[in-house]
């Protein structure tokens, strides 16, 4: 996989973020960019703050929470923004958890990712609509039925299509191969490697290693709250701290 080389202002630049939850640091001094077109991984064990950083970044922290540092996006300093004005500025979130609206039809859950975009009197709101079917073909199959009855893989698909009606800048995914069988996982990365042809920014949280570094351009290692490794993925991937902790003996790729 070639890599890719930005000269220009990232689109996502974090510097010395930090969250507490009470007296626990959850996040210590967190730095990261993603640059056009790119896809950077964050890697690491469950617990090590992976989805917390996410949150921070999108200004969704719970009530309990407290971030503090800086977050720029488009060069403009955003780290007060309420998470509404993030997501109208064209951030997403895929959440871990998915959150499909599962009696309303794979179709509506579409429509309704570009909401934000019908509500700033965009008249083409739906133009990403027929990308979203050119991607994920199985969604256009099952655009009527409703998406509680998709499978594991077809609820992520239509979590990230969703996404994706909103047209944004920067795309951001927790953990989206959690649960899903090994050919699945495959063909989500791979859908997940295509859109840097979209100049989509993607910040990819995901523990399982393999799989997020073989599609990416840079990477981190993320360690019970502190980044202890950073680099191109290629690199990475090749560490052999990064193979015995996080990618096991096995050389097969997934």
């Amino acid at each position: 996989m070639s890599q890719t080389i930005n000269t220009a202002e990232p689109i996502l630049q974090v510097s010395d973020l930090s969250v507490r939850y009470g007296k626990v640091e959850a996040l210590h001094q967190g730095r990261l960019s993603v640059g056009a077109g790119q896809i950077v991984s964050v890697i690491g064990p469950n617990g090590a703050g992976k989805s917390t950083l996410l949150n921070a970044i999108m200004g969704a922290l719970p009530s309990t929470g407290h971030a503090k540092g800086v977050v720029r996006y488009l060069g403009d300093d955003i780290s007060s923004l309420e998470i509404e004005r993030r997501v109208s500025r064209g951030m997403c979130l895929v959440p871990e958890k998915r959150e499909l609206f599962a009696s309303m039809s794979v179709e509506d859950n579409l429509i309704l990712g570009a909401y934000r975009r019908k509500r700033a009197g965009e008249r083409d709101f739906l133009d990403q609509l027929p990308h979203v079917f050119e991607l994920f073909p199985r969604l256009k199959e099952r655009r009527k039925q409703a998406s509680g009855t998709l499978s594991g893989g077809e609820r992520q698909m239509l979590a990230v299509g969703r996404a994706l009606m909103a047209k944004p800048q920067l795309l951001m995914l927790d953990e989206p191969s959690l649960g899903l069988a090994p050919l699945i996982v495959k063909e989500i990365f791979h859908i997940i490697s295509a859109l840097r042809e979209t100049g989509v920014a993607t910040l990819l949280i995901e523990q399982n290693a393999r799989a997020a570094l073989q599609i990416s351009d840079y990477g981190y290692v993320l360690e019970t709250g502190e980044f202890a490794m950073e680099g191109p993925a290629s690199d990475l991937a090749h560490n052999p701290r990064v193979i015995e902790t996080y990618l096991g003996l096995a050389k097969k790729a997934v």
